[in-house]
């Protein structure tokens, strides 16, 4: 009986021990598969080259590859979620998105609701200005009469707002408006990035003309998580300084942005990488 008991005894021991390895194990996988878990990038794909569509509708740019690069490097997939700007920041906040990279000014304003990595690049501020409006420098726009056309919530819609007040600014939802505006005349003015500014000219040479405006503050672009989230933005910072350091934002360049690199060395502009200390 005694015997018996012993051997029972052993069993269950066994499958009691059984068990508990399954559970460990299941546990350590489920584990691993958080740490793996997929990560949210947002952006929106409205501003070639650094984030838009390639011919099949698949997210492509310079942002979309930072992005997988910053993936590889911390080993977890990468997802894109394109959403719009408006919506960009509340996407963090709710959770829906682990990071924002979508040409983000970093701002105050922005960091009361979420937080910023270091910089990676550098936007400065141009005008699309009317072939017809008379316009010739950015203080021209600075006066009863004319009209600014911006993107709304973006930094041109803010100068305009805090640098040219006695002119009429109007806010659109989307840079193509904005161009539109002034190419057919209905605006003086687009207050924008440079690079935008340049293209747009050059699409329309026989209706605009592009000014660069001097004396300005260079803006910085960032990479926003949520708030609090210092693990990710630790993880961010490191990259982006081994980014940095190992070319990877030259590769970026040449990959897409060789011609308009050219166009900025000729100009005399500073260019989006180049950051100065």
């Amino acid at each position: 009986m005694k015997k018996k008991l012993s051997i029972i005894l052993a069993l269950t021991m066994a499958c009691t021990l059984l068990v508990a390895c399954g559970k460990t194990g299941e546990e350590t996988t489920q584990q691993k598969k958080a740490e793996k878990k997929e990560l949210i990038v947002a952006m929106e794909l409205a501003y070639p080259p650094f984030e838009t569509k390639d011919e099949k509708g698949n997210p492509s740019g310079v942002s979309v590859d930072f992005s997988k690069d910053f993936g590889k490097y911390i080993g977890r997939d990468v997802r894109i979620e394109n959403i719009s700007w408006d919506g960009l920041i509340p996407s963090l906040e709710t959770g829906k998105a682990d990071m924002v990279i979508s040409s983000m000014t970093i701002t105050e304003e922005r960091k009361k609701s979420v937080d910023f990595s270091d910089p990676y690049a550098n936007a400065m501020l141009a005008v699309l200005a009317g072939k017809n409006s008379g316009v010739t420098k950015v203080e021209d726009l600075n006066q009863p009469g004319k009209k600014i056309a911006v993107k709304t919530g973006s930094t041109g819609y803010i100068y305009a707002q805090k640098h040219l007040t006695k002119a009429e600014v109007v806010g659109l939802p989307d840079e193509s408006a904005c161009v539109t505006e002034v190419a057919q005349g209905k605006a003086d003015g687009f207050i924008y990035d440079q690079l935008t500014i340049y293209r747009n000219w050059k699409k329309n040479p026989d209706t605009t003309t592009a000014i660069f405006i001097p004396f300005q503050d260079v803006e910085q672009w960032g990479v926003a998580v949520q708030k609090g989230n210092t693990e990710l933005l630790n993880q961010l910072n490191e990259f982006i300084a081994k980014y940095k350091k190992e070319g990877g934002f030259d590769k970026l360049t040449q990959k897409y942005l060789s011609e308009e690199k050219e166009a900025f060395d000729q100009l005399g502009f500073q260019w989006f990488f180049d950051m100065k200390e």
